[in-house]
């Protein structure tokens, strides 16, 4: 925990975080999940994905406001503000709505006004989409120690990945980042941007302006790849959207001018860390989150017994048979019924879910309210926790490592799904595998 003084207690009051949520249009590669709910509010280790990142920022002291950013309609996020306005008291918590996607840069510059009011010192920016320990108190030490115009969170991955990721060039011994390229076609480092920042507010929205003045009078062609290369969109010099300022990205249009500066800076982080851009990557990160609690020994978790390997997440409402065996790293929703015999391990069950008996749920998602018949069979497969891939190669085609199964399908008796991605509502009356069931 990180101490402050009386001194620093009134500057820390100066902060406040921002959350960017995004939008519908951008949660192509989490469906079928997002067609049922925003991806934000996906539940991953009994929680909402953005709830664990509100925890994270309702734990750095004198921190009081908590902005989410996005372009869902005002509607989507009022609950879970209600609900979370009640277990973090302290937070004052807001959405704003972009008119439209602006870009994670363009939508902090927009708001501006609303984010600097009670002139605040420096602000937090956190994708929502990041699954990690958050280590702000850490970031704001160093912020502190150098006096630093921005924080930068980064690890290291494989250097095959690295690519699919915005790499930092450091010193090692000082921590300044030297440069900063998003996505490189060549290998630079294996050092990457983790998408969450601290920045002085007297420097970003200056840096965001220089970025606008540039794009105003020098249109381009942007590319902007997936992380998994999955999908790429291009924004082409005669489209309309490339022609407004005022639609930027801190990773490609930003960070690399701060990189110019001597007062950015990274905090790189030796615990886990990965991106929920896919549906399939919901899993690992459940596991991740699931053994963070476990270690924090979280009473949320089930207690480990003959049939509990933790750690598990259960539901209070769910009905488990005491003859099902659980875990590692599984999580059970509201009002899901678990029959006798049952095995599941490194899987999310969804709310109103029934498995019926001896059935088996390996590295998948079991849709809101679907249903498993006797002795069928649901799994993934395995990959390595390293990896920040969920695709495998099956018979020479790529498919999801993880099964998904979307809202309301059935599963018939004896039937096994192996390495599927099944949209909602539909019956699979026979074996399948290595397909997506339109």
């Amino acid at each position: 925990m990180l101490q402050v003084s009386h001194r620093d207690q009134n500057t820390l009051a100066s902060t406040k975080a921002i959350i960017l949520v995004g939008g519908p249009s951008r949660g192509t590669r989490f469906r079928p999940l997002s067609l049922d709910v925003p991806k934000p509010l996906f539940e991953v280790a009994g929680h909402p994905i953005i709830y664990h990142s509100l925890k994270a920022v309702a734990k750095v002291p004198g921190l009081r406001e908590v902005i989410l950013v996005g372009y869902y309609d005002e509607g989507v996020f009022r609950d879970f503000i209600k609900d979370a306005s009640l277990q973090f008291p302290n937070l004052r918590i807001q959405y704003l709505r972009e008119y439209k996607a602006l870009g994670t840069a363009g939508g902090l510059y927009h708001f501006r006004d609303a984010i600097l009011k009670g002139k605040p010192e420096r602000i937090f920016v956190l994708n929502s989409d990041v699954c990690c320990s958050f280590p702000l108190n850490e970031m704001l030490k160093l912020f502190e120690d150098k006096d630093a115009e921005a924080i930068i969170l980064g690890t290291r991955v494989s250097n095959e990945a690295a690519p699919n990721f915005g790499c930092i060039v450091s010193d090692s011994h000082t921590k300044r980042v030297l440069h900063y390229v998003e996505k490189p076609e060549s290998h630079i480092s294996n050092l990457i941007n983790c998408g969450v920042y601290l920045f002085a507010t007297e420097c970003i929205f200056p840096a965001i302006r220089t970025a606008i003045k540039r794009r105003t009078t020098r249109p381009r062609l942007v590319s902007y790849p997936s992380s998994e290369n999955l999908e790429t969109s291009f924004i082409a010099e005669d489209d309309e959207d490339s022609q407004r300022p005022e639609i930027l990205r801190l990773e490609q249009d930003v960070l690399s001018d701060l990189a110019d500066s001597n007062r950015f800076f990274v905090h790189e982080t030796r615990d886990f860390w990965r991106q929920i851009k896919t549906a399939g990557s919901a899993v690992p990160a459940n596991a991740l989150y699931l053994q963070q609690a476990f270690q924090a020994q979280s009473e949320e978790l089930t207690p480990p017994s003959a049939s509990i390997v933790p750690p598990v997440y259960i539901h209070p409402t769910a009905h488990v048979d005491p003859t099902a065996k659980l875990g590692p790293n599984v999580s059970i929703g509201p009002r899901a019924v678990i029959g006798a015999g049952v095995r599941i391990k490194e899987a999310i069950v969804l709310e109103d879910v029934e498995i019926k008996h001896d059935a088996c749920v390996l590295y998948a998602i079991i849709g809101w309210g679907s249903k498993l018949g006797a002795w069928s069979r649901v799994e993934g497969t395995p990959t390595p926790v390293s990896s920040h891939s969920t695709t495998v190669i099956k018979n020479g085609m790529k498919v999801q490592a993880i099964t998904i199964l979307g809202k309301e399908c059935v599963v018939g008796d004896e039937v096994r799904v192996q390495n599927c991605v099944c949209l909602p509502f539909k019956e699979l009356k026979r074996d399948v595998s290595n397909e997506v069931i339109m």
